[in-house]
């Protein structure tokens, strides 16, 4: 199956970061605003690859950065990976290549091909492969954080967009 054949078949994608509180909550947020002026009805959601902030709401800074770009966080509550999210959801993006190795760890083996980072889909990403955790630095770290997911996730939602209308 070429890949824009795996595209067109795509229904569900989960974001995942470590803890869910910051950057795979953020990605959810930008995608399901992205799939919506795409058109897209699609199942999104993100997880951690750790259950420490299990039910929270995502960090404050992050709810705060998004706000100011128009993303609503506060539904969101972090939760832990779980064995059926690899059958369930047809994308699983990870932050960065930890979160990967984590993902790649637990996965069935039929399953892996569901399996990239966050930042594949990104247009001019200048080398940049991850997307940074900026739990322990200013809000700029957060403003950073959402620039980068904008990048790739606008061009996920149109990739997608364009292999659905064949």
């Amino acid at each position: 199956m070429n890949p824009k054949q795996k595209l067109a078949q795509v229904s569900s994608v989960l974001f995942v970061c470590m803890g869910n509180i910051c950057r795979s909550p953020t990605a959810e947020a930008v995608f399901r605003k992205q799939a919506q002026l795409q058109g897209l009805s699609l199942r999104i959601d993100s997880a951690g690859t750790i259950a420490y902030h299990q039910g929270n709401q995502p960090d404050s800074r992050s709810m705060a950065a998004g706000y100011l770009r128009g993303l609503d966080l506060s539904a969101i509550r972090a939760r832990q990976v779980t064995e059926d999210d690899f059958t369930e959801f047809d994308l699983i993006l990870a932050a960065d290549n930890a979160n990967l190795s984590d993902l790649y760890a637990r996965c069935p083996v039929q399953y892996r091909h569901k399996l990239d980072l966050i930042l594949a889909f990104a247009k001019n990403d200048h080398g940049v492969r991850e997307v940074p955790d900026p739990y322990y630095g200013g809000q700029d770290g957060f403003e950073l954080v959402i620039d980068l997911l904008e990048n790739s996730l606008t061009e996920l939602a149109r990739q997608i967009a364009d292999a659905k209308q064949g």
